[in-house]
């Protein structure tokens, strides 16, 4: 008979062998990231777009985002069936990719961009999910296994946006659709890796009652501190590399400055088991949205000194990887089990969904008014906002 020690160590070992393949897709998923989201704007620059346009077509990455995670997530919780569901996404995200190959307007691109973003933007959702569920034990979510697999995302992302910058740089932005490619067959592969797993489903616990969770008033105040705080992120998101290259950075050093900010996140992803359990999670949320008030001061009336420039990136540890982090295990314990994927898209949608709309379509608006500064300025205001929002969240998790 097997003892329950030895058995405590067959589910350790199971888990950080079960922890490999998401690991992989991490890798892959932040690896195309890392050269898409930076570049697209200015692929689209060098196909002579305003930036009124290049705001509207990133937009679609974000429009995608508002429904197409919650149908998605939801499907995977009703199902359990969140890897098969996975692979179909990574699949048709790919074979949508082929058609920035072919040469076409403003309209083509848009048509091109929503079908690969309905797909991919579905990903890191049910991943989420699937990892969380992974990584949580009776003790309650493990934020160290967590972190060391989401740094390999960071390191995927670190690769490409390097690497990327200087292929850019000497060869030109011509090659971005190749590169699509390619980063999506590298994402494909890694997906078929992950165990095809199908997660039960009670029949008691098939129709959960996410109502009562959004009611909530310390949810509430979460996902109001999400919203705000990633809406100041998105000037970074999508319009840092143009700013950058408005400022007279070249594309290697725009890759540099990325990786800087990615690296910062790399450390903190590795290392954060020693220091999350200093506060409590909303007290690190209103750090983080501290942090961003920051950053956006520094990136807004500081760009040009460059060692200014590098702080603020570095402070990415605090207002991306911390946050982060934060975010999806304050999620698993007010979205557990059934609601699980449910809860993910949720903060997808709410988080980088609308905020995305808003953030592009505002920002490009500001930004051939008042010129791309303008947009940090405005962050500022609602890093502001995240952090009454977040205070907010802490002090409705204290009367709990």
């Amino acid at each position: 008979m097997t003892s329950p020690s030895s058995q405590a160590r067959s589910r350790n070992a199971l888990s950080r062998f079960q922890l490999f393949p998401f690991a992989a897709l991490s890798a892959s998923y932040f690896a195309h990231i890392g050269f898409f989201n930076p570049y697209l704007p200015l692929w689209l620059k060098e196909l002579g777009l305003s930036i009124t346009l290049i705001g509207l077509l990133t937009a679609v990455q974000a429009a995608t985002r508002v429904l197409a995670p919650y149908g998605w997530g939801w499907l995977s919780d009703h199902t359990g069936e969140r890897v098969k569901l996975l692979r179909f996404c990574a699949g048709a995200a790919l074979i949508c990719s082929a058609g920035l190959l072919v040469e076409g307007g403003v309209l083509w691109i848009a048509f091109v961009l929503l079908l690969m973003f309905i797909h991919t933007s579905a990903m890191m959702p049910m991943s989420e999910a699937a990892l969380a569920h992974l990584v949580s034990t009776d003790q309650g979510f493990d934020s160290r296994r967590y972190g060391r697999v989401r740094l390999w995302g960071s390191l995927g992302f670190l690769v490409t946006v390097f690497v990327a910058g200087a292929w850019f740089e000497v060869q030109g932005m011509l090659s971005f659709p190749v590169w699509a490619v390619c980063s999506l067959l590298a994402l494909n592969l890694s997906v078929w890796c992950l165990p095809n797993r199908k997660e039960a489903i009670l029949q008691d616990e098939a129709r959960p009652p996410v109502m009562a969770v959004l009611r909530q008033r310390s949810v509430q105040w979460f996902f109001a501190s999400v919203f705000f705080h990633v809406l100041s992120h998105i000037g970074i998101y999508v319009f840092f590399s143009l700013y950058l290259d408005e400022l007279g950075y070249s594309k290697t050093m725009i890759g540099v400055l990325w990786a800087v900010s990615v690296a910062a996140e790399i450390v903190w992803f590795f290392t954060q088991s020693r220091w999350l359990p200093a506060f409590s999670l909303s007290t690190w949320m209103f750090i983080c949205s501290v942090a961003m008030v920051l950053r956006m001061v520094l990136t807004t009336w500081a760009a040009d000194v460059l060692w200014a420039l590098l702080f603020a990136q570095i402070l990415h540890a605090l207002t991306f990887a911390t946050h982060h982090t934060a975010c999806i295990a304050l999620l698993s314990h007010h979205f557990p089990g059934r609601l699980r994927g449910r809860g993910q898209a949720l903060f997808a949608s709410i988080g980088y969904g609308v905020t995305g709309v808003l953030g592009a379509l505002c920002g490009g608006a500001l930004s051939d008014l008042y010129g791309l500064s303008s947009v940090y300025a405005c962050s500022i205001a609602t890093a502001l906002l995240a952090c009454v929002s977040a205070w907010q969240c802490k002090r409705q998790h204290a009367k709990h």
